[in-house]
């Protein structure tokens, strides 16, 4: 079974995520990834740039495991600027669709004070619900 995005009858459409994912299968969790390269080297100091390379990150993981980008059901980002961050929604929007396609999972958005990586503006965890 695919995963399958939750909405609630009568609410508002959710924009750019789901507000909530049913999937059966393998629980995959994905650790924190930043924006550096498979070699732990940031290749650029841009927000978008380190959101791409976070986000391709995570795709190899899911990858690594079995899996896709649909099999992603669940995305927590943080962030160190918020200002930035809805500043370049446009940007952000189109950046992940590059990445991720059409696929919104369940998503949360936490400000935070700083990461444990100085260079790093943005860390994404996710979760993937694997065929068995």
């Amino acid at each position: 079974m695919p995963a399958i995005s939750v909405h609630p009858e009568g609410w508002k459409p959710a924009k750019g995520y789901a507000n909530g994912m049913v999937a059966e299968g393998r629980v995959l969790c994905v650790g924190g990834q930043i924006g550096w390269n498979a070699q732990q080297v940031f290749e650029t100091h841009d927000f978008i740039g380190q959101m791409v390379q976070t986000l391709k990150n995570i795709r190899d993981v899911v990858e690594a495991a079995g899996g896709k980008v649909e099999d992603i059901i669940r995305l927590t980002w943080y962030v160190t600027d918020k200002r930035e961050y809805v500043a370049r929604q446009g940007e952000i929007g189109k950046a992940y669709r590059d990445v991720m396609g059409y696929h919104f999972p369940a998503m949360a958005m936490v400000v935070v004070a700083g990461l444990v990586e100085d260079d790093a503006k943005i860390e994404i965890e996710a979760t993937a619900v694997l065929p068995s």
